[in-house]
């Protein structure tokens, strides 16, 4: 499931050039890069999607699950059951939503996405996420993307989080300020690191813009990013976000780590 280069340039030329065609550079387009699955490329009668495959490899939150931390129960255990993790370590945000479990699928797309330069895919995975967060968008919040340090931008070119927020926020008609949290400290990035080295990773590491702050006060917040796996950078923002006077946060995320499932290595 892995693409190379000519696979990746082929993608980014399509996602440039398609919105500026009509029904005939469309056509052409479709001769020369024929539609395929976005995760392992099986051609398609359209693109942007997964195969029937691929699909099926998916598996996607839904309720019940634990009201703060958005993990799947096996089976309903009644309104307002709090899962262990959620009682055993209280988060500093309200609610964490994901739409689909981190498994091979997802890594895929994720990787793509993420490493890839498939921005397109941003809009496959808000999709997905806009369904995921319903019960947020009548409360009219703020989207905000968990931000990249300065460095690592520059060299990755985009923050897939501020990709995917802005594609919620062309789907639901909200506010995206990808300014009001800046990463102050260079962090290790924390694959391959266990929980608690997570959690020091990012301690301290993230500051709230002053003007962005004052504009925004008072108004419900939704973090946004592309992975929820032990939760250490969300919950080191909600802090940063708590310390500046937002009472109330909540973490949109398009996969998430689901206990005793697959970890990104």
């Amino acid at each position: 499931m892995k693409s190379g280069d000519g696979e990746v340039k082929g993608g980014r030329l399509l996602a440039r050039l398609r919105p500026g065609l009509g029904w005939l550079g469309n056509a052409l387009l479709d001769q020369l890069y024929p539609p395929c699955c976005i995760a392992c490329n099986a051609p398609l009668v359209m693109g942007d999607v997964l195969c029937a495959d691929c699909f099926l490899g998916m598996r996607p939150i839904s309720a019940p699950f634990c009201p703060v931390l958005g993990l799947p129960f096996d089976s309903d255990p009644g309104p307002d059951t709090y899962s262990p993790e959620a009682l055993a370590d209280p988060p500093p945000f309200g609610r964490a939503r994901a739409a689909f479990a981190y498994g091979e699928v997802v890594s895929t797309l994720v990787g793509r996405f993420k490493y890839g330069d498939r921005v397109e895919l941003a809009r496959f995975c808000a999709r997905s996420m806009h369904g995921a967060g319903r019960e947020f968008w009548a409360e009219k919040p703020l989207l905000v993307p968990v931000p990249l340090h300065p460095s690592r931008l520059r060299f990755r070119r985009y923050n897939q989080a501020t990709l995917l927020a802005r594609e919620l926020g062309r789907l639901t008609g909200l506010a995206v300020d990808a300014h009001l949290v800046r990463r102050e400290r260079k962090t290790r990035q924390q694959v391959g690191l266990s929980g608690d080295s997570r959690l020091r990773n990012v301690q301290g590491a993230f500051s709230l813009h002053d003007r962005a702050l004052e504009r925004w006060r008072g108004r419900p917040l939704v973090l946004i990013d592309d992975v929820y796996t032990t939760g250490a950078t969300v919950k080191a923002v909600a802090r940063a976000l708590k310390r500046g006077g937002m009472d109330r946060v909540d973490v949109l995320t398009f996969a998430r780590v689901v206990i005793g499932g697959d970890m990104p290595i």
